[in-house]
């Protein structure tokens, strides 16, 4: 049954040794179902292994409930990474399926028909396909992605379970119960107290919300690239601890507080800890924090392409990332500042405009004290007030044009926009062209594929390969056996030339 959501990388058998192995390079590309108890598992669970005869495999979780199985309370399949864009062979169905969840995590209820046009195809063609991809229906993904979300918030959180069937996006407290019975075979308030005692190895603090990646990760490259990026006031880098603040937008409200990410490469984890504030939108910002630190990546698919890639110490390790953000308009805003500029310089100009017109706000850490300003606040700015930070005018245009196309909703940053729609609108813009635009794409939108075809540090890093000249057209021959992963080799031939 393996192999319905991503290609076909193991039949049953290698599945049963990766279980046996607990391997975590394989955690999320496929679950199993243990017939003699109806309950599925990550292949890293720590009980002793089933018997081969009692297991059924699946390549997600929602065709394992599909057929019956409940998920495991102590492996937590909710906190397993999921899917990468590149990973399904249709990539309709693919983009279809990460619209999905992210809907499950703004506790949102998508119509089909309107998901479908969206994708530019007809509903009965999306069923079609999805089905074929994923083994499951649409709306069977959803609810089974809204579920999970569910048990996560019942095991990690103390949020009322009222408050839960309205963050997952169930309509009432009656409809969230029958359905959370009805598939998991317990009670909402049953699993939150099973979940307390069978958590693993240690009980987590109240709000502490762990999410998986598979091996290997390059944490010191990605926490390096935030840490010399880091803005004073609403960002700091401490060791394995990332903190900053965070204003969202989720149901009409605005909320603003501070969030706590902390590595454990030890378990292959990322842990999350969000200020009281922000509680509400928990669903939506697991999403972001997946998309930010691209948790959902599989190296075993994109390292082997990028080999090539440098020679001795400056190959780099295995397991490099790309570098996202949790805030669509302030990831490209930073591009917008960094255009022709050092990084040094563009932390500059993003502080000065966090100064000027960042709002405060009271947090328990000395270092954190304002917000990224909001679109609508650049968008209203004066032209004059931006350009007394030391930004140039054309810049100043850019920014502001961008600021306004994201209040108005003329644009959305987010993984589940359309890829070449979101460019042509981006180029669109004043100011910004076509290497903005791909970063924009390559971080706020996760684009894998992503190639700012004149970026001078990729040029530098491709000289060897362009006869020794900055040749954007040559460096974009030579790229093409990255592809789909060229992003990844942009952030690799960084990491070449970062100190």
């Amino acid at each position: 049954m393996l192999g319905t959501m991503a290609p076909r990388l193991l039949d049953d058998e290698a599945a049963y040794l990766a279980l046996q192995a607990r391997d975590a390079r394989f955690d999320g590309r496929f679950f199993v179902g243990v017939t003699s108890t109806r309950i599925y598992c990550r292949p890293v669970c720590k009980v002793r292994p089933p018997m081969r005869k009692n297991c059924r495999f699946f390549a997600n979780a929602a065709l394992a409930e599909q057929h019956g199985f409940r998920p495991c309370l102590r492996c937590r399949p909710e906190q397993a990474p999921g899917l990468s864009l590149m990973d399904s062979s249709q990539a309709l169905a693919c983009r279809a399926a990460t619209m999905l969840g992210q809907a499950a995590h703004e506790g949102l209820d998508p119509a089909l028909p309107a998901l479908a046009q969206r994708l530019g195809v007809t509903d009965r063609h999306l069923r079609r396909i999805f089905k074929q991809v994923h083994g499951v229906s649409p709306l069977a993904y959803l609810r089974t992605q809204r579920l999970l979300l569910a048990k996560q918030l019942l095991t990690d959180t103390a949020i009322p379970v009222t408050e839960v069937a309205l963050a997952t996006g169930y309509a009432s407290l009656r409809r969230f119960n029958a359905s959370f019975v009805e598939h998991y075979r317990m009670s909402p308030s049953a699993l939150r107290k099973a979940g307390a005692s069978t958590d693993g190895d240690e009980a987590p603090p109240e709000h502490l919300l762990r999410l998986a990646w598979r091996p290997p990760y390059d944490v010191d490259a990605m926490l390096g690239f935030f840490a010399r990026r880091a803005v004073p006031g609403i960002e700091t880098v401490d060791g394995m601890t990332l903190r900053r603040t965070l204003a969202v937008q989720h149901r009409g409200q605005s909320l603003a507080g501070w969030i706590t990410l902390r590595f454990r490469p030890d378990r292959h984890e990322l842990s999350l800890s969000v200020a009281p504030a922000l509680l509400p939108a928990l669903g939506l910002l697991l999403d972001r924090v997946r998309q930010a630190f691209d948790l959902d990546a599989d190296p075993s698919l994109i390292d082997p392409l990028l080999a090539d890639i440098g020679k001795g110490s400056r190959a780099g390790l295995p397991g490099l990332r790309l570098l996202g953000g949790l805030d669509g308009f302030e990831i490209a805003a930073r591009v917008i500042l960094g255009q022709q500029v050092t990084v040094a310089a563009a932390r500059t100009l993003t502080l000065r405009l966090v100064d000027r017109f960042g709002k405060p706000i009271p947090t328990p850490y000395a270092d954190l004290s304002r917000l990224f300003p909001s679109a609508r606040t650049i968008a209203d700015a004066s032209a004059e007030s931006i350009g007394t930070l030391g930004i140039v005018r054309q810049r100043v245009a850019a920014l502001q044009a961008l600021a306004a196309a994201l209040a108005d909703g003329q644009i959305e940053l987010h993984r589940s926009a359309p890829v070449q729609a979101t460019l042509d609108a981006l180029r669109a813009l004043p100011g910004i062209g076509d290497w903005s635009a791909q970063l924009i794409a390559m971080r706020a939108l996760a684009w894998p594929d992503a190639w700012p075809a004149t970026d001078i540090g990729v040029l530098n890093a491709l000289r060897e390969h362009t006869g020794g000249e900055r040749n954007a057209k040559l460096a974009e021959a030579h790229a093409e056996r990255w592809r789909p992963w060229r992003a990844y080799a942009v952030m690799k031939l960084w990491q070449q030339l970062e100190p």
